[in-house]
């Protein structure tokens, strides 16, 4: 997977054949420490979500990390190589503790560029809202705030995670600045077929 600089991705991946990622609380903790450890230092993040058996994130690239370095590697981007660290680091621990062995996550990490020209204008904002909905839709929270394993606690006031990159998120998503009003926004649920493959 390639990124274009400063551009808006969304960034995702799931557990190989359906299987969980994340048994209980220190998990989800552990892969977001590994997150900040290998990832952010390359991107901006907007918003994620962590699920049982697959993750996404909204980020925003940078120079820096999708400028091909003279590094030997087969992967020229850092953030790319910083997917692949995060993902082996957490794979390795998770296998140590349970006592399992082979490929925890799919091979290949999807990348969609949200911002494409290509791309509807809304999709940005369905897809951030949906993301934020998913735990809603999988039974696994009866409302959006909680669900502690998301980006929404913080972009409703609930919590003042450090993570996000707030004020970037509601300016490329045109969230309104009012925590009142994001919230009632983010109620309605998005209807899956406006999210999955959704292109002008």
């Amino acid at each position: 997977m390639h990124y274009e600089s400063d551009s808006l991705y969304h960034v995702y991946n799931r557990g190989n054949n359906g299987e969980q990622l994340f048994f209980e609380p220190a998990h989800y903790h552990h892969f977001l420490r590994l997150f900040r450890q290998h990832m952010a230092p390359f991107v901006h993040v907007v918003a994620y979500c962590l699920m049982p058996n697959h993750f996404h994130f909204i980020l925003l690239t940078t120079a820096e990390g999708t400028a091909a370095d003279e590094t030997t590697s087969s992967v020229r981007q850092p953030m790319v190589r910083g997917i692949a660290k995060l993902l082996s680091a957490y794979s390795q621990g998770l296998n140590q503790q349970l006592g399992r062995r082979g490929a925890l996550f799919q091979p290949k990490t999807k990348g969609k560029q949200l911002d494409s020209p290509f791309c509807e204008a809304a999709y940005p904002l369905l897809c951030f809202q949906y993301m934020h909905q998913n735990p809603v839709r999988a039974g696994l929270a009866g409302e959006l705030a909680d669900w502690p394993y998301s980006s929404y606690r913080d972009y409703a006031n609930l919590r003042k995670g450090t993570l996000c990159d707030l004020s970037l998120g509601r300016k490329v998503l045109g969230l309104p600045e009012a925590v009142s009003d994001f919230v009632v926004e983010s109620l309605g649920m998005v209807d899956p077929a406006l999210v999955r493959g959704r292109w002008v």
